[in-house]
């Protein structure tokens, strides 16, 4: 693995490991390839980054169409937690997984952050 991989790898495993409430996280190209992920057993990484795709293109749109500026953040609140994306550098996206439980705002925050660690490493 090469020494920017395991970088972004490292990344993602701060963030699962130090904020309690999130399960897991990926970084996702916009065109919905995996480019790295600490996901829970079982999950299919292609499956997730593939809707992360999906989903940042629609919240695009919809900020663009509905005049709200640049978009920053998507986030889905199921019943069992939340999928959060946010931008990491001009063409990857920070997908992170939080339990329904989470405290929101400390991952919004430990998110951001490694969203912006990521940034200056693709």
């Amino acid at each position: 693995m090469s020494q920017r991989a395991q970088e972004i790898q490292g990344i993602l495993r701060a963030l699962v490991s130090n904020t309690p409430d999130v399960e897991g996280a990926a970084v996702v190209s916009a065109d919905g390839l995996v480019v790295a992920s600490v996901l829970p057993a079982g999950t299919d990484e292609d499956r997730v980054s593939a809707m992360a795709a999906a989903l940042l293109s629609l919240g695009e749109r919809s900020a663009g169409e509905l005049q709200r500026g640049t978009l920053e953040q998507v986030y889905v609140k199921g019943a069992s937690g939340y999928i959060i994306l946010m931008q990491a550098g001009a063409e990857c996206v920070l997908e992170v997984i939080a339990g329904g439980a989470a405290k929101l705002g400390m991952v919004l925050l430990d998110s951001k952050r490694a969203a912006q660690d990521l940034a200056r490493n693709l």
